[in-house]
């Protein structure tokens, strides 16, 4: 992975060790944000972090006429497949709503899922040909920057011919390789439906099992991505629909003390038996797909 130098100012930090919260100077959200922590070690040296862009650093002397600035190394994205992102685009523009009366309607309805609204980053294609060679109905979901809404990849999960599930390939989901995943989501629901609280979880089919109580929902895709999710300006409560294994369970932790860390109130959901998930819930407590 390659990464970059960064300047940063973190500003002068009180005197006193412990943690402040502080704008971050990296990714530049205003003199009200509070994305960046500043620690004040015993030792008198610093550290900080900015929990949305995920700038990092540290320093041994912040003493009076130090330079205030310090070199951070920081993650650059990876460099992008032409041919790639040319095919996600072109998938994408040939893809179709998911319609109420469309197969991939009936394989969400089978699975005990909410539909998504218009605008949402989750279409079909009647057919989109597998590495295995079999080709057949496919739903698609454009994966994007989490803060910049840019397009990253796409997720493609092959149907079976009925939409009873998924088609009999393997694996019946992939993502395009050659373009980048990390800091995506899915935008079941468009940004501008996000007004105040926002859902996550892993899945798609675990974050529209959650939309039948609970809206507007997002998919992370992984346990790494929901970890991570930068807090988002205008996004006052995040209810993370967790999944029960020790990746969901830590990233959901995770999630929740950033985003709690930041003012934000951040809530944990979870359905008790270990292994399962939101999808799994519906489909056993309150959704018979028969």
């Amino acid at each position: 992975m390659r990464s970059a130098l960064v300047t940063v100012d973190v500003g002068a930090p009180a005197a006193r060790p412990g943690t402040r919260r502080r704008p971050c100077p990296a990714c530049d959200r205003g003199p009200r944000d509070t994305a960046l922590a500043v620690t004040r070690k015993p030792d008198g040296g610093l550290v900080w972090f900015c929990h949305r862009c995920g700038v990092r650093g540290a320093a041994n002397d912040d003493r009076p006429g130090a330079p205030p600035a310090a070199v951070v190394r920081r993650t650059a994205p990876p460099a992008v497949d032409g041919n790639a992102a040319t095919l996600r685009d072109r998938l994408w523009r040939a893809s179709r709503p998911i319609d109420t009366d469309s197969l991939a309607a009936a394989y969400l309805l089978h699975r005990g899922c909410a539909l998504p609204p218009v605008g949402a980053d989750l279409r079909w294609l009647p057919v989109l040909h597998h590495p295995s060679d079999w080709a057949g109905p496919a739903m698609l979901a454009l994966v994007t920057d989490a803060l910049t809404g840019s397009p990253l990849t796409l997720h493609r999960t092959w149907l079976a011919p009925d939409g009873r599930g998924k088609a009999p390939v393997e694996p019946p989901r992939l993502l395009l390789r050659g373009l980048a995943k990390a800091g995506g989501v899915v935008r079941l629901w468009p940004d501008e439906a996000v007004t105040g609280g926002l859902g996550i979880a892993e899945g798609i089919e675990t974050a529209l099992a959650a939309a039948r109580g609970f809206e507007p929902v997002w998919a992370c895709l992984d346990a790494g991505n929901l970890a991570s999710l930068p807090i988002l300006p205008g996004v006052e409560a995040l209810t993370v629909f967790a999944d029960h294994d020790p990746a969901g369970l830590a990233a959901a932790d995770r999630v929740c003390a950033a985003w709690r860390a930041a003012g934000a109130e951040a809530r944990r959901w979870l359905d008790q038996r270990p292994g399962a998930d939101c999808n799994d819930f519906v489909n056993e407590m309150c959704h018979d797909p028969r």
